[in-house]
């Protein structure tokens, strides 16, 4: 019997019947998903050091399980030194298994490790179903070492669903894990290692805003294919 990861029998399981009950589908094909995960991590300062590229794309592989893959700049910027070309940042797409096992582990694993946690802001969404997760701390991920990091930097994750709504997004989230704070509830103040940013077409890469700022030469585009999910 091959592996399925938990959430995915989850989802399959309950999560499925519930959001029919929920949202009174007519068939299962109407149920939203979770199509992927999307973990981007800028890195402006490797225009002085590329060094820095190296230490992201080994630090995103640790935690995703899964080898990223740089970001290239599209244009020069000469005020910031940039060339078209230069490595800016890096990013891993999840997908199938792996999606399901990077879900689980960021939600039973990583956020409790998040000092003061009070939950995530529902403020994330695009209006098209997606939902955008910063995260300051690269810490908070057991995969890494404190002892071993070059620098305390962040990341952005997009959780992308083909959800009609971003109320039947937020429900298919809170239902596979991702705990999200009640509206009447605050804000703790101590609480600065989690960030939610509006503006999820900046992680995704379907989106025009993102082909502004990135591309991905022909040999990236191999490995991101080669580690797609069946």
């Amino acid at each position: 019997m091959s592996y399925i990861p938990r959430l995915k029998k989850e989802y399959k399981s309950n999560i499925v019947s519930r959001l029919i009950k929920e949202f009174s589908y007519d068939n299962v094909m109407q149920v939203p998903k979770l199509e992927k995960i999307v973990i981007s991590k800028g890195v402006g300062a490797a225009v002085n050091d590329k060094k820095l590229i190296d230490h992201a794309l080994n630090e995103v592989t640790e935690i995703s399980g899964q080898k990223a893959i740089a970001t290239m700049s599209k244009k020069d910027v000469a005020s910031f030194k940039l060339r078209k070309g230069m490595p800016v940042g890096v990013k891993v797409t999840l997908r199938g298994e792996r999606m399901y096992e990077f879900l689980d582990r960021f939600v039973t694993t990583a956020l409790p490790r998040v000092r003061d946690f009070n939950g995530v802001k529902n403020t994330g969404f695009d209006g098209r179903g997606n939902y955008n997760l910063g995260v300051t701390e690269q810490i908070i991920f057991p995969e890494i070492n404190i002892d071993k990091i070059n620098k305390i930097s962040g990341m952005d994750i997009t959780f992308v669903t083909n959800a009609n709504s971003d109320t039947e997004a937020m429900q298919l989230l809170s239902e596979l894990g991702l705990p999200f704070k009640k509206k009447d509830e605050r804000p703790v103040a101590e609480n600065k290692l989690i960030k939610e940013t509006p503006e999820v077409e900046a992680a995704v890469e379907e989106t025009p805003e993102a082909e502004a700022s990135v591309e991905e030469t022909p040999e990236q585009e191999d490995i991101e294919e080669n580690n797609k999910e069946v």
